[in-house]
């Protein structure tokens, strides 16, 4: 596509200007302020209604010197082109729309008309831009008609996705054969995507270092529930030899308390009070059973705990700032709304009354301008006012939920207290059952009856057997307060095992996340080469390195290795326009006029098949001079 003609008239200051072009390149010389970048706003709004800087609501009329349009002119702007070796014209024409309503002498003013024309036929706004599509989409044209629209205009984005359709993505395979190092990779995902792996990678660390904060707490716990065993000793050997001591003594006393009805009445006896044993030893075991599911239950109440701890404290908000922005407009308001209508009836220029009609229409232009003026201030208020009380309502959100987090942290204090004292309520309980302990005193009295002939004898065996006993009970007490020690002791390094299997689990997590970043960069790599081969000056950086080690995507132009948002100069950048414009042409099949304001500062532009429209700056010129590049 070239542009063969362009004509303005009344449109932004330029009453009327013709660009020659006959297809050719062209240079547009003219001082600042003379209409050069018009030229290139009059082109784009005839295709798409808009100026070079992307803008849809842009002032097309010619003002006068007060800044005012001037009324009753038509702006218009005709385009000849010719595409694929045919001529188009296209032409629109914006004009103000005057309404003489009944009963009044004159007309009013009441908005404006665009008329569309296609080869001179005039036709409806969508058939003409139905007509413009057939040769060009817009987003397409703009690229490819303007060298900073590609870097200044597209967010990063669509700017990456402009590369990736034009270059091709790199399949997974591709990246994982470039690199020997990635060949453990597919057996890691199992067919998974990278990025579900990557978060399925993040989860488990997580959980990880969650279950390893837990594990010091639980050893804690267990090391402070260990009996003191440092001055404790419990020989087995003493404990058979004890036993045995009881046994022969009880034999003796039994020998002296020989008699039918005697003996029964021990038998009977000895029953109830292995019974009684039996049944200690039941309650004792259920008694350590409640006690172990008691501590496990505070070990959660006080992983609990330290969580809700930390959402207890809220951070201040400060709505100064929005409050003062409010107060500041609410006096904005009000000095606007003050203000009233001052003009004099008596023409400045040839001292002449002003006609009513012009006084009256002055002071309706000031009332409406007024009225604009309130009513922004007031949305403005209602907005900044909205945000205000949202910023209130976040923050007392906020108090609620600490306040919320106090009560349910109080509850759990006391439900650790109350399962505290329980353990210790169950540790200090003892076996009772007064139907065998009736039964065993009822026996203890007949057998004294039945054995009061030998009772010294008796009292005196019995004094020992109960000695042995007791120094018995003290040796099988700390044998159990050992292997109450021991059992903790087996737990804690249970729990250290979990905690080196735990951290080894971590250090392949960690292994997967490296392989996964070694992935990334190597199809960052592909991908950037491949796609920066297909330009001669620019490059592109399509990921960016984090702190962390992780990448994230971008597009960043370069040009030299310098950024084209950081530093690059006015010449760079139009050249590594031209290049873009350059492969998207070829890519897109489509050439189309290029535009290149402040050409000045350019000495050589790179090789274009397009044609090129440049727009310099010339002191000396004070109207505009067009040259036709031979």
């Amino acid at each position: 596509m070239k542009l063969l003609k362009l004509k303005l008239k009344n449109f932004k200051g330029i009453k009327d200007f013709t660009l020659e072009t006959d297809g050719k390149n062209v240079n547009v010389y003219g001082e600042n302020g003379t209409g050069k970048t018009t030229i290139f706003d009059a082109f784009l709004w005839l295709l798409f209604d808009k100026d070079s800087q992307n803008k849809k609501d842009f002032e097309i009329k010619t003002l006068d010197e007060n800044n005012n349009p001037i009324h009753n002119l038509n702006h218009e702007v005709e385009g000849i082109f010719e595409v694929d070796g045919k001529q188009i014209t296209f032409k629109k024409v914006f004009s103000e729309k005057w309404t003489k309503k009944r009963g009044n002498a004159t007309a009013e003013f009441t908005g404006h008309t665009t008329d569309y024309f296609v080869n001179s036929v005039p036709v409806k706004k969508n058939e003409y831009t139905e007509k413009i599509d057939e040769i060009v989409k817009e987003d397409i044209f703009k690229l490819l008609t303007s060298p900073m629209y590609f870097n200044d205009h597209l967010h990063w984005q669509e700017r990456r996705k402009i590369l990736l359709d034009i270059c091709g993505d790199i399949s997974d395979e591709e990246v994982i054969s470039s690199d020997p190092t990635l060949s453990k990779l597919p057996d890691i995902l199992q067919g998974r995507k990278l990025e579900d792996h990557r978060k399925i990678i993040a989860s488990k660390k997580t959980e990880i270092n969650k279950e390893l904060e837990r594990i010091p707490i639980r050893i804690d716990e267990t090391q402070r529930s260990l009996p003191d065993i440092t001055s404790i000793t419990a020989d087995s050997g003493k404990v058979q030899e004890l036993r045995k001591t009881i046994q022969e003594k009880q034999q003796e006393l039994a020998r002296i308390e020989s008699g039918g009805e005697l003996a029964e009445k021990v038998k009977q006896y000895r029953e109830v009070e292995s019974e009684i044993m039996q049944m200690q030893t039941k309650y004792k075991q259920g008694i350590e059973a409640q006690v172990e599911i008691k501590q496990k239950a505070i070990e959660n109440l006080q992983v609990k705990w330290l969580e809700l701890r930390q959402k207890t404290t809220v951070p201040a908000t400060d709505t100064s700032v929005l409050e003062k922005s409010i107060e500041d407009l609410r006096q904005k308001w009000y000095e606007v709304d003050s203000q009233e209508f001052s003009q004099s009836d008596i023409c400045p220029t040839c001292g002449q009354p002003l006609p009513p009609e012009k006084i009256e229409e002055a002071k309706a232009n000031f009332n409406r301008e007024k009225a604009e003026k309130l009513e922004q201030i007031s949305e403005e208020g209602k907005e900044k006012r909205a945000l205000l009380e949202k910023e209130k309502a976040m923050y007392q959100d906020r108090l609620n939920q600490a306040g919320k987090a106090k009560e349910e942290l109080k509850k759990v204090e006391d439900e650790i207290a109350v399962l505290k004292r329980e353990i210790d309520n169950l540790r200090t309980a003892n076996y009772f059952n007064p139907e065998l302990d009736k039964k065993k005193q009822e026996l203890e009295e007949t057998i004294a009856v039945l054995k009061s002939g030998n009772t010294k004898t008796k009292e005196k065996i019995q004094q020992e057997i109960q000695t042995l006993q007791s120094e018995l009970n003290e040796i099988e007490s700390a044998k159990a307060k050992i292997e109450q020690y021991n059992a903790g002791m087996e737990r804690i390094q249970e729990l250290k095992e979990q905690e080196k299997s735990l951290a080894k689990e971590y250090e392949k997590l960690e292994s997967e996340t490296y392989l996964t970043e070694q992935f990334i960069r190597t199809k960052v790599n592909l991908l950037e080469s491949k796609i920066n081969s297909r330009f001669k000056l620019a490059r592109f950086k399509l990921f960016d390195q984090q702190i962390n080690g992780g990448l994230t995507e971008c597009c960043e132009t370069l040009y030299g290795g310098v950024p084209y948002s950081g530093g690059l100069n006015n010449s760079a950048r139009i050249n590594v326009g031209l290049d873009i414009i350059n492969t998207l042409s070829d890519h897109y099949k489509f050439q189309a006029p290029i535009f290149i304001d402040n050409r000045e500062a350019i000495t050589k532009l790179i090789e274009t098949k397009s044609q090129v429209i440049s727009l310099i700056v010339s002191e000396k010129d004070k109207k505009l001079r067009v040259e036709v590049e031979n």
